[in-house]
């Protein structure tokens, strides 16, 4: 069985294919995606995002079947991003995955970003049951699957820390190429100073908007005066989101008694992220999983293997129920393949 997914909720459009064999066995044929890149010092707007889906939605289809070596007619189902993310970017892509149903005579299936990102991770990476940590530019989650659903244990109650990370680029005028969470990233690797930022836990959730305003003050006053680099702004914000993140993380482990902990999402490329949360990991006789930046960061890929474990399952969304929505809920989702 074979999947085609579409992939356009914020500022990367991605297209991505593959095959799952009766004896289990899952292939990746085509993982393929552009991103949208802005001026530094400035974010993506959605109408602009939408213009450049829709001028690379094709050339990336037909440059996934070409190294898939496929026609459509191969393919079993067409499955596309519903939500959560940025409204005219999302309708751009369910418009493309639309008409390429009604062309190729598929199926569709509409699938949740974070499933997606969930589902890749577990198939990249093997995990069996783990706590989820799911950052993103969108998105901070804390989940667990139970009862046929992707429990929420905590999240952000403003902003995501990836939203954080990319708003605090654009205050130090970082590029966006690659992307301004990398750029923060290896500016904090040469930080020597640390700067107490507020630390904001509330139970199992967590708050980014008063660290990011805060920060953009010590900015303004202590750049211009010499007191720090912004290297070390970097690094003393990097510090403590990511020890937010894995304190509410571990105890959501501790909670359910699980040893496994999964990061996915655009921000789990973060290397700092990744070994700081794997020292709380090895602490508890834990594993870590995470994954590279091609299954990390938004790509259609994700969208196929959540979208097809959906379709084997009998799911199947029809033409009138294709609209996409900004607000789309992990635990909305009822989970049949597990």
């Amino acid at each position: 069985m074979i999947a085609i997914g579409f992939e356009g909720s914020a500022n990367k459009i991605g297209v991505g294919i593959i095959k799952h064999t009766p004896d289990g066995k899952v292939e990746v044929l085509a993982n393929v995606r552009h991103t949208y890149i802005t001026p530094p010092g400035q974010g993506f707007l959605p109408r602009d995002t939408a213009v450049h889906h829709r001028a690379h939605v094709i050339p990336l289809t037909k440059q996934a079947l070409e190294k898939a070596s496929l026609k459509p007619s191969d393919v079993d189902c067409i499955c596309f991003t519903k939500g959560p993310g940025m409204g005219a970017p999302l309708v751009s892509v369910a418009i493309a995955a639309r008409t390429l149903s009604l062309l190729w005579g598929k199926p569709l299936v509409a699938v949740n970003h974070c499933i997606g990102h969930i589902e890749m991770g577990r198939m990249i990476t093997g995990a069996k049951n783990p706590v989820v940590l799911y950052v993103s530019g969108g998105n901070t989650q804390v989940i667990a699957y139970a009862e046929h659903r992707y429990r929420i244990f905590g999240e952000t109650i403003d902003i995501a820390v990836g939203n954080c990370l990319d708003r605090f680029a654009r205050i130090l005028n970082l590029p966006n190429d690659p992307s301004p969470g990398y750029n923060i990233e290896q500016g904090a690797k040469r930080g020597k100073k640390f700067f107490e930022l507020p630390y904001a836990v509330k139970g199992m959730d967590v708050s980014f908007s008063g660290i990011l305003s805060y920060i953009e003050t010590l900015s303004t006053t202590h750049l211009k005066t010499g007191k720090c680099t912004a290297e070390d702004l970097c690094f003393s914000l990097q510090e403590t989101v990511f020890a937010m993140l894995v304190e509410i993380t571990e105890r959501a482990m501790a909670h359910i008694g699980s040893s496994e902990v999964l990061i996915v999402g655009g921000v789990g490329c973060n290397e700092r992220l990744q070994d700081m949360m794997g020292k709380m990991v090895a602490q508890r006789g834990g594993y870590l999983f995470a994954t590279d930046e091609r299954f990390c960061i938004d790509n259609g890929l994700m969208i196929a293997q959540a979208g097809i474990l959906m379709f084997k399952t009998g799911h199947v969304t029809p033409l009138e129920d294709t609209w996409c929505t900004q607000r789309y809920r992990t635990d909305e989702v009822l989970v049949t393949w597990r």
